[in-house]
């Protein structure tokens, strides 16, 4: 069998493959990045038009990254995505509390979902940090809530949830504030893999070097 058996060589093809596809989205190099990342890890080229950032997602982003920031995830998936050890070399870590067995007495004395409990649970910690959010709509509303009535400023929000309960709304609603910059994707579409994707390109947007 005659098929392409080098990593990079394979990326580099997937690459090329999804180009085309973002042609007349006037987007810059580090957009495009971004864009072709997101793609990448979903296998699905209808992600082009409906992927939103904020004018100043990448660069806050990075800067937040360069100064050693930490990333707060609703879902271990999520977590789990991220390249850690590229994160590390910045100076950051990635923390996701849903599994704790405390998030979940929260979570049933207040009512709310353990997502929701867990970032309630970071507070001020989430100041500064990248929130990503792939998995639970709640968790996104959440932090929403938090910028909102608490001041709380993530130099990011990934809110990228997947699903038909709450994922496009709350996706919406992150899109119209004007408090955080954000990516996000438009409708049901979604899911942990393409949070991590977005934290992961930015990162090798920064420093393209692989272990």
């Amino acid at each position: 069998m005659d098929f392409i058996k080098k990593p990079m060589e394979i990326e580099n093809r997937s690459m090329e493959i999804i180009a085309p596809y973002l042609e007349g989205l006037h987007l810059n190099e580090e957009e495009t990045k971004v864009f072709s990342r997101i793609i990448h890890a979903a296998g699905d080229v209808e992600y082009a038009p409906i992927i939103r950032l904020h004018p100043e997602a990448i660069a806050k982003a990075k800067a937040a990254l360069q100064s050693g920031c930490n990333i707060y995830t609703d879902v271990e998936m999520v977590r789990t995505g991220i390249n850690k050890r590229k994160l590390a070399s910045f100076g950051g870590q990635v923390f996701c509390r849903v599994a704790d067995p405390e998030i979940a007495e929260l979570a049933k004395k207040e009512g709310i979902t353990r997502s929701m409990a867990a970032m309630r649970s970071f507070g001020k910690a989430l100041d500064g940090s990248i929130v990503a959010v792939g998995n639970a709509p709640t968790a996104l509303y959440e932090v929403l809530r938090m910028a909102e009535e608490e001041n709380i400023r993530p130099a990011l929000i990934v809110g990228i949830p997947v699903g038909f309960v709450g994922a496009a709304d709350s996706k919406a609603v992150l899109a119209k504030n004007t408090m955080v910059p954000y990516v996000t994707v438009e409708g049901t579409k979604g899911g942990s893999p393409i949070a991590a994707a977005v934290i992961n390109a930015i990162m090798y947007i920064i420093d393209n070097t692989r272990p």
